[in-house]
């Protein structure tokens, strides 16, 4: 096998550049950006990680890949922050906790819904990668049900589990002060249609719930952090809450009137919303997932 599918084509193409192979990690740069004060993301290779930092000491919300995280470390630096001191993964994919590892024997105090470190001790195959089961320095070490806070560097930070969508370990990271929220890959900004992991006990459905949630409590001045792709506000992820919707109910709707999948296909029902058709997870093959889980 070619490195894990050249690491999920690196892991769906980040904002830094055209997807690489693992072998150009080398070449990957890690850029910082300032969201509020105390609050940044880093795009790298990989998933977007959020970064709380402060007095109190740095939390990384998912770390990337194991050969980036020396560069994750030294961007954290230059942003003045303390060296990490918490983890938390939004999911168990390789592309968020690939640095598990490095900072679990750094010292670093890894946190993550219990269904992240189940799924990471048994090992899994994930979009027909095999992903062989995690080091025990690697596993989170603090579990949660359905969610936690920390209380740090002047912010309640809440970590709060998602019915299952992406997987069935999801949490978004919500910045209650700084108005920041980090939803893993239950969105990602136009750049792939979503990556329903059924493996991993994940369900479209979820993604509607997700995106609802996170409605409910973002205004038009919150940032989001998509799991992949640049930060988003408000109005994206309404629009990519109205596909998801949009495509479950056409095609609930194909296949009460007996329709073929080919057929469902045919009709498009994921156009009209700016998302890339080609990417990692193409329309075709979402429709493909959401005909499936609907006919059960």
């Amino acid at each position: 096998m070619k490195m894990l599918s050249s690491l999920f084509a690196l892991a769906f193409v980040s904002v830094a550049g055209p997807a690489m192979a693992q072998d150009d990690l080398s070449k990957v740069e890690i850029k910082p950006v300032i969201l509020a004060p105390g609050v940044a993301v880093l795009f790298g290779a990989g998933g977007n990680i959020g970064v709380s930092y402060g007095e109190d000491g740095t939390v990384l919300i998912d770390d990337q890949f194991a050969p980036l995280t020396g560069k994750i470390q030294a961007a954290v630096a230059a942003l003045g922050a303390q060296p990490v001191k918490f983890l938390v993964n939004t999911h168990w994919h390789f592309d968020h906790s690939g640095g598990n590892e490095n900072l679990g024997k750094a010292g670093v105090t890894i946190m993550a819904h219990d269904n992240v470190r189940v799924r990471m001790a048994a090992g899994a195959t994930v979009a027909g990668n095999v992903v062989p089961p995690a080091a025990k320095a690697a596993l989170p070490v603090i579990t949660y049900a359905d969610g936690l806070k920390l209380h740090l560097n002047g912010e309640e930070v809440r970590v709060i589990h998602m019915p299952a969508g992406h997987t069935d370990g999801d949490s978004i990271i919500h910045w209650t002060k700084s108005n920041v929220i980090h939803m893993g890959d239950l969105f990602m900004l136009q750049i792939s249609f979503p990556f329903v992991d059924v493996g991993s006990g994940g369900d479209v459905r979820g993604f509607v719930t997700a995106a609802d949630k996170v409605l409910d409590i973002a205004n038009d001045q919150t940032k989001i952090i998509p799991g992949h792709g640049a930060i988003a506000t408000k109005a994206d992820l309404q629009n990519h809450r109205n596909m998801i919707a949009t495509v479950i109910a056409k095609v609930e709707a194909g296949i009460k009137e007996g329709k073929t999948l080919d057929q469902i296909k045919a009709s498009r029902p994921a156009d009209g919303f700016g998302v890339k058709t080609d990417g990692f997870i193409t329309a075709e093959r979402f429709i493909e997932t959401v005909y499936a889980q609907l006919k059960g």
